[in-house]
Order: C-alpha cells, then sequence, then structure tokens
C-alpha cells in the first residue's frame, strides 16, 4: 500500500521495475536433509595442510561428483605440468562414479578414490590409514565461522562466491602472519 495524496491509501500497481520481484536466486536448490528448505552447497579443494585452492557454488540438491570438474576448474594457482610431476587427488566415496573419476582424470589428477563398501585394512585385517576427509571439513568449519557465508544473505551467485573466495583469502593471509610470527620468535 502506498501513499495516495491526503490521508488516503491505495495499492501499489502490480507492474514491476527491474530488479524488483520475487527472490529469485540460482545455485540455490532444495535441501536433502533439511526438510527441503532452500539452501546452497559450497565444493572447496584444498592443499594438504587444508588451505583452500578453489571454490564452487551449487544448489544443495546437487551430487557431488557433477560439481568436481567446476571446483577442479576455480583453482586459483598454476599447476604444475601433469605429465612432468604427477599429481594425486583423494577423494572420498561419494565420488565413487564414472563422472567423478573422469573429472579428476580429464583434469590430469591420479584419482584415489575408496570403492563404496570397501574399507582399507593391513595386513592383519585392521584399519591403519584413516580417511583424510577431516581435513576439508576443517576448512569448511573455519569458512562457516564467517557470518556472511553461514547464512546466504546474498541474492546474486556470484555475490556469494566472492564472499567464499574472500573468505578463502583471508585464511591464506592468517595462515602466512601465523608462519611469519613463528619464524620471527
Amino acid at each position: 500500500m502506498r501513499g495516495a495524496g491526503s490521508c488516503r491509501l491505495a495499492l501499489a500497481s502490480s507492474r514491476r521495475l527491474d530488479g524488483q520481484g520475487a527472490l529469485r536466486r540460482r545455485k540455490k536448490g532444495p535441501n536433502p536433509t533439511d526438510r527441503a528448505k532452500p539452501g546452497t552447497k559450497r565444493s572447496l579443494i584444498v592443499e594438504r595442510s587444508g588451505g583452500p585452492l578453489g571454490a564452487a557454488i551449487a544448489g544443495a540438491n546437487v551430487h557431488d561428483a557433477k560439481l568436481l570438474a567446476e571446483t577442479i576448474e576455480a583453482i586459483v594457482l598454476a599447476r604444475p605440468d601433469p605429465a612432468a610431476y604427477p599429481q594425486h587427488l583423494s577423494l572420498d566415496k561419494g565420488y565413487d562414479n564414472p563422472s567423478g573419476r573422469g573429472a579428476a582424470e580429464q583434469a590430469g589428477y591420479i584419482p584415489h578414490i575408496r570403492r563404496i563398501g570397501e574399507e582399507k585394512l593391513d595386513e592383519r585385517g585392521q584399519k591403519r590409514h584413516p580417511a583424510r576427509r577431516w581435513v576439508v571439513e576443517r576448512t569448511l568449519a573455519w569458512l562457516s565461522k564467517c557470518r556472511a557465508i553461514l547464512v546466504r544473505y546474498d541474492k546474486k551467485p556470484l555475490n556469494y562466491l566472492g564472499l567464499v573466495q574472500l573468505a578463502c583469502a583471508l585464511l591464506w593471509y592468517r595462515r602466512l602472519h601465523r608462519i611469519q610470527e613463528a619464524r620471527a620468535n
């Protein structure tokens, strides 16, 4: 309702101007684990100690393996030649399908993906080397400490992706600062 003259109210016209209207967020989909509330999935590729190398976003209902190629393309560092220096990519069981393996091999990585239902056992039949998924989960937890990333307030996906990338840069800055302080002492 808008004011229409002296103390009278009138309904606004049904015509919408550019930028007005219903909130239409792309790269947002129903979360399969949370009563189908709309949500965004953050996909990260990290180095051995947890430093983020690339990030991609998609709707919460997109499978991880479909997002792998986009995440690998989002790496911001120049990679060495895969023919001269073989590069390994450790993935969890969610990527154990042809599209996950194909995306890793197409990018020049040697994929290490545990088969679904298979466990790593040593000669005595006991688990010896635990999964390294916690490195990525820890980095996602560090990113979740940023309020603008934890709850998506942005309407446009590029703005949200920019915030995720800014938070990744902030993580690298903090790591560099800690390393420099340790060397100074």
